[in-house]
């Protein structure tokens, strides 16, 4: 009964949250299980040492890190809405919370991090303005290790030019079970 009061409160977040800002809150849902899955099958995750999620939202993805990744792997969180970050940081309390995926590099750096191995993001990024998208994406170039894995869901193709033109391009799932559906990009920082 708890599990089921505390879904249909996410959902309500939610869909409060992208009514108030559509632009930054890409869905009136959650991430399905199916779309968590594809992302988090996409990572090698024994080569994961530290990884950074960006957009974590309720957590619709976070939770499927712990089973995945090691004890030790370092984990970021990235989400602009303070009451969702408070529900990250009270749910997942040994991952570091931040609020601006536009300052990754000093995030890092802050956590005595050196490069990522992955970054994870579910940012709405075709809703950003041209130049807040390519400061995140510069920010996430920078952040990651040679040959680091970046591995995004959007709603549409329209980013695969703009994420081509930094990153190998290694697969562009699609997922139908998702409201909206949605597109896994499968990215690698080029050596």
């Amino acid at each position: 009964m708890i599990r089921i009061h505390h879904l249909v409160h996410e959902r309500f977040l939610f869909l409060f949250k992208f009514l108030r800002s559509p632009a930054y809150v890409g869905s009136v849902t959650p991430s399905s299980r199916f779309l968590a899955k594809s992302m988090m099958e996409s990572i090698l995750w024994s080569e994961v040492h530290a990884v950074a999620e960006l957009g974590a939202g309720t957590g619709a993805i976070t939770q499927y890190i712990p089973s995945a990744a090691s004890a030790q792997t370092k984990v970021l969180l990235f989400e602009k809405d303070q009451t969702m970050r408070q529900e990250l940081i009270r749910k997942f309390p040994n991952y570091q919370s931040y609020s601006d995926s536009r300052e990754l590099q000093l995030a890092i750096k802050n956590a005595g991090i050196e490069q990522l191995d992955c970054i994870i993001s579910g940012l709405p990024f075709f809703n950003f303005p041209q130049a807040m998208r390519n400061q995140i994406i510069e920010q996430i170039h920078l952040s990651l290790r040679d040959g680091g894995m970046f591995v995004a869901f959007q709603y549409s193709t329209q980013m695969k030019q703009q994420l081509g033109e930094w990153f190998e391009m290694e697969e562009i799932k699609f997922v139908p079970l998702n409201i909206p559906p949605a597109f896994v990009y499968v990215c690698r920082k080029k050596a």
